[in-house]
């Protein structure tokens, strides 16, 4: 999907022949224009443009039966209104931004699915586009959704909020997801990474495993941090090996799992256990694994992290830390949505996401279980009684 590619049709004038009429569109448009205007619309229908006006902005009074004969003849005529015109009168556009670190993959597909979904349960549209690690990229997408956009969902776990704050327009309803927000006065939404990550070491733990290794993230990525922080402090509450060859890098790849399936698999003193900062990069460890004649679970037991749809799909099915995907898209917008109206309060700024682990054969456990990771919280995640799933 290209850049900047809105995900909705957001034609913003109506194009195509009237049927029946065999003199073209509105019979009075501008000759060789192959749109259908207002004006076209008002003629036909016998009615000023200002009233068709009132009729698609629903500002003003208009007879029903008058509403009625506008619309049957803009319906006739193809006619759609143009958004940016309209948005001169009623100041707004009706249209939401949408800022991701890529849109690749399921995770990102999964989240702009809860996001329209939400948004389309409003009459929104969203403009999508993708912007990476480089602050003065960032800056240059949130510049050209400047004034095309009621507000903002922003998704950039390498670049700091503090960062984006001479990019986003002041004031303007913004909402982070897993950004740091330094502080700042952005709404912000994040998921349990740390807490999920630890309830994966613990799991495995739990099963017998000592030598448990990482594929960590990027070096620079929110989450990815946030996964390595609750890897190592459950490693350390429960005495694990602390062997730095256990660490191996990553960058939320399946390359990057495949190749560290490899490096893992020529220590002296392999893992017994592999948790992948990500499900892409734990199914390209299975590959790996499976190349290697490496058996899985019952050689080397294997976690991922996002519980993407794929992951029970996977050859064995994945074990993984499931993050509400659709449903942080949707909470995004509510909040967005709070902010356009006015009502968000202090008290809901910063939020914190529960996950849940999903354990599958991939870990060698024998039934397949849920158990919740965190819980919603304000700035910090309050820790959740835990709760088993059976399915």
């Amino acid at each position: 999907m290209p850049k900047s590619r809105s995900t909705r049709g957001t034609a913003e004038r109506g194009a195509g022949t009237a049927a029946g009429s065999g003199s073209g569109p509105g019979r009075g448009s501008r000759k060789g224009s192959g749109h259908t205007t207002i004006r076209d619309v008002a003629r036909r229908a016998k009615v000023s443009v200002a009233t068709v006006s009132r009729v698609f902005s629903g500002k003003g009074p208009v007879r029903t039966e008058t509403a009625a004969r506008v619309r049957a003849v803009a319906e006739e005529l193809r006619y759609v209104p143009h958004v940016a015109a309209r948005s001169l009168i009623t100041r707004r556009t009706d249209t939401l931004g949408v800022l991701l670190p890529d849109i690749y993959g399921e995770f990102f597909s999964e989240l702009i699915r809860g996001i329209d979904q939400a948004a389309r349960a409003h009459g929104l549209h969203l403009l999508v586009a993708s912007g990476r690690s480089d602050e003065r990229e960032v800056a240059s997408v949130l510049g050209a959704l400047r004034g095309r956009v009621d507000g903002m969902i922003v998704m950039t776990p390498e670049v700091r909020a503090r960062a984006l704050e001479g990019s986003l327009p002041h004031g303007a309803p913004v909402v982070l997801l897993d950004t740091p927000a330094d502080g700042t006065s952005f709404v912000s939404l994040r998921i349990d990474n740390s807490g999920g990550a630890a309830a994966m070491v613990q799991h495995l733990a739990g099963l017998g495993h000592g030598r448990i290794a990482i594929v960590r993230g990027p070096e620079h990525n929110f989450d990815a941090r946030e996964r390595l922080r609750g890897f190592r402090a459950a490693r350390r509450k429960l005495g694990l090996d602390a062997d730095a060859d256990l660490e191996v890098a990553g960058d939320f790849t399946e390359e990057a799992g495949y190749l560290a399936a490899h490096r893992l698999m020529s220590l002296r003193r392999p893992p017994t256990a592999v948790f992948a900062a990500n499900d892409a990069m734990a199914i390209g460890l299975l590959l790996g694994l499976a190349e290697l004649g490496v058996a899985v679970p019952r050689t080397v037991a294997v976690g991922g992290f996002d519980d993407i749809p794929i992951a029970r799909f996977a050859s064995p099915p994945l074990t993984s830390v499931r993050v509400p995907i659709g449903a942080l898209g949707r909470l995004a917008v509510q909040h967005l949505l709070s902010q356009m109206q006015g009502e968000t309060a202090a008290a809901s700024r910063s939020t914190t996401l529960a996950t849940t682990l999903m354990v599958r054969r991939s870990c060698g456990a024998a039934a397949e279980q849920g158990l919740a990771t965190g819980a919603v919280g304000m700035s910090s995640t309050v820790p959740a009684r835990p709760r088993r799933i059976k399915q």
